[in-house]
């Protein structure tokens, strides 16, 4: 008798207090129908031979610019998957993650021509997670600074790697990771989907446990809410809606000042091994596939300002920009992050 693995997954997206529209999206879709499932309730889902999808997609570059980057990346990446992964006659893990790797890519490129035949939007980007499941497999797609969290047992471990400047001072000693919650340069990403014709996608995999919790979201939420409190969330709630809801509440509580998205999934089954007390830490791997691009952060700079479409609203106080720069303007301080970034490389090479 086959040994099920089953999901619940439960996404939402939220206006946050001080913005006028949403350049956030999120998708949730099972890959061996393939189709993407209705986000107003909690789905419930036996994971087939082709797994399954979430994605959390942040958009930036002004007026509509965002919300087109955003919504073409998941889209883009769910029909290619669809189109491709659905029909390849190589079922395997590896198969499936070198798929995943090429529907970003070619996400970005459709996101680039996009914007190049369109100035209105030239410049505009989105940030990715994309965590596909297949099997016991549990594989991440990032670019950007939206993150995806493992809940086991009542603690968040941290998946993915920001990719932005305040990441590369902490893993260079400069700023410690409390400093870095609350640097005026958090902001700034190094890479996005969409302002450059190439891209390098970071692909990981974990290992899935039963009872794992799957967190994907926007900085929106991370920016204002800790890991801990996410963990604390999670373990005091088995409604996955709830959780999503209560997760943005607190956010939304402490200002605010972005949109914020959250995708939570709840694995089980009896295809899922329990949590042993000597694997409790999730083993994460950073993949190195045939044909990838580095991976590495060294090769990438701070992304140019997008041209803006119409004229800037008055600055608000300095102050008040180092503490809500909202994700949109990330790509606006090119100038001042590259200065920041040669000034850190000189002080760790002199």
């Amino acid at each position: 008798m086959a040994r099920d693995i089953r999901v619940s997954v439960f996404g939402r997206t939220d206006l946050g207090r001080t913005r006028d529209h949403n350049e956030d999206t999120f998708l949730v879709a099972d890959l061996d129908a393939p189709q993407v499932l209705p986000s107003l309730t909690v789905a419930e889902q036996v994971i087939g031979p082709r797994g399954s999808l979430f994605m959390v997609a942040d958009g930036m570059g002004g007026a509509a610019a965002g919300e087109i980057a955003s919504s073409m990346a998941a889209q883009q990446i769910f029909d290619h998957l669809a189109k491709v992964w659905s029909h390849d006659p190589d079922n395997s893990p590896e198969q499936f993650a070198m798929r995943m790797r090429e529907a970003v890519e070619h996400a970005n490129a459709e996101i680039h021509a996009y914007a190049g035949e369109h100035p209105e939007v030239r410049g505009m980007g989105t940030t990715l997670t994309a965590a596909g499941v297949h099997g016991p497999n549990l594989f991440l797609a990032q670019v950007g600074d939206s993150r995806a969290y493992l809940i086991r047992d009542g603690v968040a471990f941290q998946l993915t790697k920001d990719q932005s400047l305040t990441q590369r001072l902490v893993d260079a000693g400069e700023l410690t990771e409390e400093e870095a919650e609350t640097n005026a340069r958090r902001n700034i990403i190094l890479q996005a989907l969409g302002p450059d014709p190439r891209v390098k996608v970071v692909l990981s995999l974990q290992r899935l446990n039963r009872g794992d919790v799957l967190v994907v979201c926007s900085d929106g939420l991370t920016g204002l809410v800790r890991k801990t409190e996410i963990a604390a969330v999670v373990a005091g709630d088995s409604n996955l809606a709830r959780v999503c809801e209560s997760l943005i509440s607190l956010a939304n509580e402490r200002g605010g000042p972005d949109n914020i998205t959250v995708v939570a999934a709840r694995f089980y089954g009896d295809g899922l091994p329990e949590t042993s007390d000597s694997e409790e830490e999730p083993q994460h791997t950073v993949l190195r596939l045939p044909g990838a691009s580095t991976s590495s952060d060294d090769s990438l700079t701070p992304l140019p300002q997008p041209t803006p479409v119409a004229p800037p609203a008055p600055a608000p106080a300095a102050r008040e920009v180092a503490a809500a720069a909202p994700a949109s303007n990330r790509m606006a301080v090119y100038s001042i992050g590259l200065l920041v970034l040669v000034a850190a490389l000189w002080f760790l090479l002199r």
